[in-house]
């Protein structure tokens, strides 16, 4: 999402200057130390966002809101500390022991059978019933995350897909939990089939209170169809996103711990770009900080040495990098990654033979920008994003041709449920 300007920090659910409790009318120097540690506490620079809140409730000791994002703060970076001290390297995988053929379905449950394989009547059920508030049998859940991690690790770390005659594929952005604005992507673009393929480029899960609904429906459309759509990774499909933006302890509510582990395990397997035509090169985030990166490097990168990208790196500039319009490579907004110029888009896309890069990872009023003399495209599919910034969403629909056909949407009604229900405290006032 694109930042506000810097004299403006996130404190609640909305942009507003930082004043010291009781004084309306001034600033105080305190600011500076609030919107940092607010900045670094968004993107889970937890020991740095600390020391921060920590000069801030010295300086501010009125401030109750202040002293709850401390307290939260010191709560993270002790379990990130415990985390790290049992952190194995050769952890054994969540589905160890897990007797699925054998696990009995609760008698509660009234929805659609799963047997060996999936089937377009188990989705199409599956659907109805999250559309109702209702989940899925336990043992279901486990069997299509199981089933789609099998399938994912056996596809290469950058998908290639010529679009057939008479075939076509969608290309959607964030969908970041917004279960019925998917919906509504499948109303407007037709249901996935193998004719009617399907792209999600990353961030299907956080923000929105209906990640498990997401990344369950997704997943099975990918069992149901593995040849013809496909999910690349996003920055919110790691552990660290997952534990503060709310998906872990969506998992945990509506599921189990165990849910959650087998979903992170499936994440760090997903295919990080997909090659469209050999056009249209598509990742979550954008371009990369040495010019002599290339498409071949991407093919090479073995993505299961490194389960989750970390603060440097190709897998990091791939989820988290934006582009700019000045030339040239600047620091990151966000304090992860980079910005990259139309100079280096051009660059890259001449050197690998490619029309342009499509990209998500932030909202665009419209639903999509054409940036960088059109080398450079952004497409985001949730509309109104957390229910707060009035944007529209938008996918890409490509034929044989490879024309890119926009479209865009508004947001549609959903139950009353905010977004960032099950994020950790000290997030849900991030949105």
């Amino acid at each position: 999402m694109r930042t506000k300007p810097s004299s403006w920090t996130r404190t609640t659910s909305r942009y507003e200057p930082y004043k010291v409790p009781g004084d309306a009318d001034s600033l105080h120097p305190v600011q500076a130390y609030y919107r940092r540690a607010s900045a670094n506490t968004a993107i889970l620079k937890h020991r740095e966002a600390l020391r921060d809140w920590k000069i801030v409730v010295k300086k501010a000791p009125n401030d109750t809101t202040a002293k709850l994002r401390m307290l939260d703060c010191e709560k993270v970076v002790k379990r990130d500390a415990f985390l790290k001290a049992i952190e194995v390297d050769d952890a054994p995988s969540a589905a160890e022991g897990l007797d699925v053929e054998h696990m009995a379905v609760d008698s509660s449950y009234d929805g659609a059978k799963l047997g060996d394989k999936m089937t377009l009547e188990f989705v199409e059920d599956m659907i109805e019933r999250f559309k109702t508030g209702k989940k899925l049998a336990r043992k279901y859940v486990f069997q299509i995350i199981m089933a789609v991690m099998d399938l994912v690790k056996k596809e290469p770390t950058m998908v290639e897909h010529e679009v057939a005659e008479g075939h076509e594929i969608t290309v959607c952005g964030d969908t970041h939990g917004q279960f019925f604005d998917l919906m509504n992507i499948f109303n407007l673009a037709g249901k996935p089939s193998e004719k009617n393929a399907f792209l999600f480029n990353g961030d299907f899960v956080d923000r929105g209170s209906w990640s498990t609904e997401i990344a369950l429906l997704l997943y099975a459309y990918k069992w149901l169809y593995p040849n013809s759509f496909f999910l690349n990774r996003g920055n919110h499909e790691t552990d660290d996103m997952n534990r503060m933006y709310g998906f872990e302890g969506e998992c945990r509510a509506k599921y189990n711990e165990r849910v959650f582990k087998l979903f992170s395990e499936s994440f760090s397997a997903l295919p990080l770009a997909t090659l469209i035509g050999k056009k249209f090169f598509v990742l979550h985030g954008g371009l990369f900080s040495d010019d002599k990166i290339t498409l071949d490097d991407v093919r090479k990168l073995d993505r299961f040495k490194q389960r989750q990208p970390g603060q440097a790196g190709l897998m990091m500039e791939m989820l988290w990098t934006d582009p700019q319009t000045a030339p040239g490579r600047g620091p990151s907004k966000r304090g992860v990654g980079l910005q990259f110029g139309p100079d280096i888009t051009k660059r890259f896309c001449e050197n690998n033979g490619l029309e342009a890069i499509i990209r998500s990872h932030e909202v665009r009023m419209e639903g999509y920008e054409v940036e960088h003399d059109g080398r450079c495209i952004t497409v985001f599919s949730a509309p109104n994003y957390c229910d707060s910034t009035s944007n529209k969403g938008a996918f890409i629909k490509l034929k044989s041709d490879l024309k890119l056909n926009f479209t865009k949407f508004d947001a549609v009604p959903h139950p009353n449920i905010k977004p960032m229900a099950y994020a950790s405290n000290g997030m849900q006032g991030l949105i």
